[in-house]
């Protein structure tokens, strides 16, 4: 998931370079890339003379030796791990921070910072869970496929959004911002999914140390500090701690965005001062014998502006913008270039093929839309202004496109079979999330075109 500025969405798709900032910030530039992706990675996997350097660079495993100077510490964090298994246990964690930024941001001053605002998008997404995850397992039950009913339940932004913003301006912004709002509740959801149903066995000694470090940043957090360093420190304990205790490690990602603190190391008044006697001791320095501009002691005011600007925008805000570019353009492309790489030929359409596609286009908009008209109905919620049901249906139909948090979910399931059951139910299952957001995409781009034509005649 990753949230898109409402301003941007309107914007078409025209004079763009992969290589431009102006390309980076289209609304659809992830989702373009996140889909090449997908493409190589089935590629790579399907040609003869590619799939078997894909499956063996992807199982290679190494060691990271971390180690003073002196020799007295030498750690190797973690023993024997995959390419594969260091992007998805490692890289993912820091999306998952990012997307943890997000949501606080969000809870705190966005779409969900009130009751009101907070309760329609909430009760879409828990229903836009249900129903899919019920789906699924009236599909699979007594299978033993039967763990896979968290898959069809995620929302991909990403993709979502790529579409919106090439349908233009016949979805109402209204709707863009409320699935916008469903996806960060969708997310949260996702995230307690993962925690409490897909984690391993647990080792709550370790798990209580991790407690114990998180209570001990909420102490910090509350005397005061501001630094960035010391939560960056405790994040990377509190990760260690979460992978060998048996939560699963993107989860500690998520506690610690929630952990950072959101306000700034500058309040207004402190800002202001600062950058009064910065901005004047500048212009003193405009006749110092220096034809450079700007001049030694001018460079030197410069830096401290610009670390003043910095310490004066939270430190959430801070992170989110300095690590989105690469959970954007590099995490995400890698996931998918480690995860959509299966051989179609070894397939068999089975349960949970089924029970994955049919979550995702049929439980995903059917769970949306009817709890969303509950809570109208029931006066829980408003509707979103200038939307139609038909193209709130529409809209909600673009909800069942899975694709990251989908994927994620489906390389954490069906541990309890034999591991070649468990993989050949897993590639099933990352092809029937391709394949249901792939129709997720299409059905409810059709139907907003259809509506959209109506509406106008």
């Amino acid at each position: 998931m990753r949230l898109i500025p409402i301003y941007t969405w309107n914007k078409g798709i025209r004079n763009f370079d992969l290589r431009s900032k102006a390309f980076r910030k289209q609304p659809w530039a992830q989702g373009v890339i996140l889909l090449g992706c997908v493409l190589v990675a089935m590629l790579l996997a399907n040609l003869p003379f590619t799939k078997e350097l894909y499956h063996n660079l992807l199982h290679t495993t190494f060691t990271l030796n971390l180690s003073s100077p002196s020799g007295g510490i030498n750690l190797s964090i973690p023993r024997g791990m995959t390419i594969e298994g260091f992007i998805n246990d490692i890289l993912m964690v820091v999306f998952f921070f990012t997307v943890g930024l997000e949501i606080r941001r969000e809870v705190a001053f966005g779409e969900l910072s009130s009751p009101k605002k907070a309760v329609m998008p909430v009760i879409a997404a828990f229903g836009g869970v249900v129903a899919p995850a019920l789906i699924y397992a009236l599909v699979n039950h007594g299978t033993p496929a039967a763990s896979g009913w968290g898959i069809p339940t995620a929302t991909d932004i990403a993709f979502a959004v790529c579409i919106l913003s090439v349908l233009g301006d016949k979805v109402p912004v209204s709707l863009k911002v409320f699935l916008t709002a469903l996806a960060i509740a969708d997310d949260l959801i996702a995230i307690l999914v993962v925690a409490l149903f897909y984690g391993g066995k647990i080792n709550f000694a370790l798990l209580l140390i991790a407690v114990l470090v998180i209570l001990f940043t909420l102490l910090l957090r509350r005397l005061g500090e501001k630094a960035l360093f010391p939560y960056l420190l405790l994040a990377l304990v509190v990760w260690v701690l979460f992978y060998y205790s048996g939560i699963h490690a993107t989860m500690s990602g998520v506690v610690m965005a929630f952990l950072i603190p959101a306000t700034p190391r500058y309040n207004k008044a402190q800002f202001v001062h600062k950058w009064n006697k910065y901005n004047a001791r500048f212009h003193e320095y405009d006749n110092v014998p220096d034809r450079a501009f700007p001049n030694g002691p001018q460079r030197h005011c410069i830096k401290k502006l610009g670390k003043l600007g910095r310490g004066s925008m939270e430190m959430t805000y801070v992170l989110e913008d300095g690590l989105s570019p690469w959970v954007n353009f590099l995490i995400m492309p890698l996931f998918a270039l480690a995860n959509a790489g299966v051989e179609i030929a070894d397939l068999s359409f089975g349960g949970v093929s089924l029970g994955i596609i049919l979550g995702l286009l049929v439980g995903k908009p059917l769970g949306i839309t009817l709890t969303s008209w509950l809570a109208v109905k029931f006066k829980l919620g408003e509707m979103p202004d200038k939307a139609t049901w038909p193209m709130f249906f529409a809209v909600a139909c673009l909800g069942g496109i899975g694709f990251t948090m989908s994927i994620f979910v489906d390389t954490l399931s069906f541990g309890g079979n034999s591991p070649e059951l468990m993989q050949q139910l897993r590639d099933m299952g990352k092809i029937a999330v391709l394949l249901g957001s792939v129709c997720a995409g299409v059905l409810g781009s059709v139907l907003v075109n259809v509506f959209a034509k109506i509406k106008k005649n």
